[in-house]
């Protein structure tokens, strides 16, 4: 039987390194780091194997240097909103003139679905989704 590997002896992936690169993007932009510094520990990343090893080298940065949400993720939100926001008022206005035309053809649907479907395909696609960023010990 074999031990537990602890965290930081996990080895990494290459997207665990690309955002731990994005995290050091953002704090050059923020000014944090210069850009010489900037290409050491973006070396030192790629050469980096265990999560131990990568959290290294951004162990100094402020959290607030960690990247925010991604576009797409905002993008995703707004447009699911507005969807939501939509939907609510169509169905609203059918209720209404239902009740008073005693009319129930539910054209609502070809309002709700289509756009519906299309944000539900693209949110199980992963667009929007939140990416994990390598673990700081």
């Amino acid at each position: 039987m074999s031990e537990p590997v602890h965290p930081n002896d996990i080895r990494i992936s290459d997207v665990e390194r690309k955002a731990a690169e994005a995290t050091l993007r953002s704090a050059v932009d923020a000014g944090v780091l210069d850009l010489n510094e900037f290409d050491s520990r973006v070396q030192s990343i790629w050469q980096a194997r265990t999560r131990g090893e990568l959290a290294a080298v951004s162990a100094d940065l402020p959290e607030a240097e960690r990247p925010g949400p991604s576009g797409g993720r905002i993008a995703m939100t707004v447009l699911t909103i507005v969807w939501l926001s939509l939907s609510g008022l169509n169905l609203i206005v059918w209720l209404l003139l239902g009740v008073t035309l005693e009319w129930f053809y539910p054209w609502w649907v070809w309002v709700l679905v289509p756009p519906g479907a299309v944000l539900g395909t693209l949110w199980a696609c992963g667009i929007g989704r939140k990416r994990p960023l390598p673990p700081r010990d």
